[in-house]
């Protein structure tokens, strides 16, 4: 992901999955734009494994939009 502004508020995290099949940890980041609209994404690496080509490219940043009510109790 590219070119959001410096301001921009992101958090990032690492869980604990606990559920068949997924990773034993997982980088979780979340980030507004727009003042409210926030945008989340998952990458299924120890946050210190995650590199620039695990980022989603910029043009996808408006499909990670999180919409209320839809399982983001994560993040």
């Amino acid at each position: 992901m590219d070119k959001l502004p410096q301001d921009a508020p992101m958090l990032v995290g690492e869980i604990a999955c606990g559920l068949p099949g997924c990773p034993p940890l997982e980088t979780v980041v979340a980030f507004w734009t727009d003042g409210d609209t926030r945008h989340h994404f998952k990458v299924f690496k120890r946050v210190e494994e995650v590199v620039p080509d695990d980022l989603p490219p910029a043009w996808l940043k408006n499909a990670l939009i999180a919409v209320d009510g839809e399982g983001l109790e994560c993040c």
